[in-house]
């Protein structure tokens, strides 16, 4: 006897909603990309969020290297094998496929758009835009919110509330570490975050798509 198919990673609710957003997402990549192109220097809103928040002392540094720690290969590592191992055990192959996905996807997106956009900091060598920890870590959390909103059967408004809350309380953590610690403008960081934005619906349409795909030679 077969049983009924997995739920799709991408719930239908949603899906009339991130479209537009992975589309707008996508958008504010391009144009900060083109705005920041070839540039070394903080622009004017960035200058005043880092005078902000650059250089915090204790303990707050401590809190920013740990987060910071999650999107360095280690602790991204740990992150990943952790959510995999968790939809795994939920019986959601199709989310623990889109974890590796949406995570390999979104950072190899940015990893891509880093020499093509060739902004810098610190130095010709360290290229910024868009930020790879806070797009890691946003896709990661967009990923857990659409399992989340798949296992509580959502709604369009309560999940795309809670999609995007998500990646907003994720992305602005990571940010806020990597403008902390220097590493990152945060124009990089909200690069970073409207990359996860535009990718991991794209990717978790993809993984949907490839499990009808499979189910369709079965059959």
């Amino acid at each position: 006897m077969t049983g009924r198919p997995a739920p799709g990673v991408l719930p239908a609710a949603l899906r009339a909603w991130l479209g537009p957003i992975a589309a707008l997402a996508a958008l504010a990549v391009v144009v900060l990309g083109a705005l920041y192109a070839e540039d070394g220097e903080p622009g004017s809103l960035d200058a005043r969020i880092w005078a902000a928040v650059d250089g915090a002392g204790p303990p707050w540094r401590s809190v920013a290297l740990a987060v910071d720690f999650l999107g360095e290969p280690v602790g991204s590592a740990m992150l990943v094998i952790a959510a995999v191992t968790g939809c795994l055990l939920l019986r959601r192959p199709g989310a623990a496929a889109l974890v590796v996905t949406g995570a390999g996807l979104t950072v190899g997106t940015t990893t891509l758009l880093k020499p093509l956009v060739g902004r810098t900091i610190h130095g010709d060598d360290n290229l910024s835009y868009p930020s790879g920890h806070t797009a890691f870590v946003t896709a990661l959390a967009l990923v857990m919110a659409l399992l989340a909103t798949g296992r509580l059967g959502l709604g369009r408004a309560a999940g795309t509330a809670l999609v995007l809350a998500a990646a907003l309380v994720a992305g602005a953590a990571m940010g806020w570490a990597q403008v902390a610690l220097g590493a990152h403008y945060p124009t990089d960081a909200l690069g970073g975050w409207c990359t996860a934005l535009a990718v991991t619906p794209a990717a978790a349409w993809l993984v949907d798509r490839m499990a009808d795909t499979v189910r369709r030679r079965r059959h």
